[in-house]
């Protein structure tokens, strides 16, 4: 079961690439066939095949001879990866699936801020549809609103403070989807994840001279996949860090 599960990631990572892709050029996840972002030629099945293609064509297009980005097999390998560590968590019970749903879209999330510095409403509203119907079947409801609304509130202050040179407005409506998937105290260490995960990248990039001190880094994507792993192991971080502290 954990092979076919590594396989559906494998897929879903695939997909995942293609709507990566066309919200930034086409702004449609179904419209057109994939193509080879260099040269547009139309690409056959072999040439889609999860990791394996990439592998087969030596990191280059079968057409144009120009390099694949390395985000291709990466996405579609951490897909699979966090797939299998969600059905190792869960097993096969009813919240495998939205675990997935919820991981999957963050990964478009964040891999699309991480390129573009921008987090698109079209894959937050249905997030936070999704998050907040699950929460209302799930009687989490008022508990995620309340979380979801703490976090915007946080971001929004710091929006509002700064005038969007700390955070984005992406960033504030994301904050409200992350706390309603991930109510209190889960969503306290989502944020300490992001902001200790964003820190610390920084000051690698200032040290190897890749960035300034003053240079933006695409939060949302720190957001969102400390959002992925508090999902995963948020519950074993909180009372790891409360027996710390003697709570």
């Amino acid at each position: 079961m954990t092979l076919l599960i590594a396989i559906l990631g494998l897929i879903v990572g695939s997909f995942l690439n293609a709507v990566i892709h066309r919200l930034h050029f086409l702004g449609s996840v179904v419209s057109g066939r994939s193509a080879c972002p260099r040269c547009g030629h139309r690409l056959a099945a072999r040439d889609l095949i999860p990791v394996l293609s990439f592998i087969w064509l030596s990191g280059r297009c079968r057409f144009c001879g120009r390099e694949i980005s390395w985000q291709y097999p990466l996405v579609e390998a951490l897909t699979a990866g966090i797939f299998v560590l969600f059905y190792l968590k869960i097993g096969w019970r009813t919240e495998l699936a939205p675990a997935m749903v919820f991981a999957s879209t963050l990964i478009v999330i964040g891999v699309f801020d991480f390129k573009h510095y921008l987090i698109m409403d079209k894959v937050l509203l249905p997030l936070a549809a999704a998050a907040i119907l699950w929460n209302f079947f799930g009687d989490s409801l008022v508990a995620g609103l309340v979380s979801g609304l703490g976090l915007a509130l946080f971001f929004g202050l710091q929006y509002v403070l700064s005038r969007g040179r700390w955070i984005g407005l992406g960033d504030v409506k994301l904050g409200f989807v992350l706390g309603n998937i991930l109510p209190w105290p889960l969503s306290l260490c989502m944020l300490m994840l992001a902001y200790f995960s964003g820190a610390m990248t920084g000051v690698a990039l200032v040290v190897f001279g890749k960035k300034q001190i003053s240079s933006r880094l695409p939060f949302g994507s720190f957001l969102a996949f400390s959002a992925i792993i508090t999902m995963l192991w948020g519950d074993k971080i909180v009372a790891w860090y409360g027996g710390l502290i003697g709570l």
